[in-house]
């Protein structure tokens, strides 16, 4: 059993090593992303959005920041987009 996850064991010790700010990084917003999403769960129809807005907003911008320092467009279009348009719902929020 051991053997058929030994590639992807092997794949994160690599990538710890090769930036350990980044890795702890992706770890904290990976953290937030469940976090956020459990919370949501166990709390619709009613989130607590004004708690969760901020928190997942910080776990999209260090993502964002990963996928600078890993040089991956995709990624970072996706979670610069997902900031702004989070921000953004978070500043209508707060003005309605």
């Amino acid at each position: 059993m051991l053997d058929i996850f030994q590639p992807t064991l092997q794949w994160i010790k690599d990538d710890f090593k090769s930036n350990r700010i980044r890795f702890a990084v992706e770890l904290l917003a990976w953290a937030i992303s469940i976090g956020c999403s459990i919370t949501m769960a166990l709390t619709v129809p009613n989130p607590p959005l004004l708690a969760l807005y901020p928190v997942w907003i910080t776990g999209c911008a260090l993502y964002a920041w990963a996928s600078w320092t890993r040089k991956s467009f995709g990624m970072l279009a996706n979670y610069i987009l997902l900031t702004t348009i989070d921000t953004v719902g978070l500043i209508r929020m707060l003005w309605v």
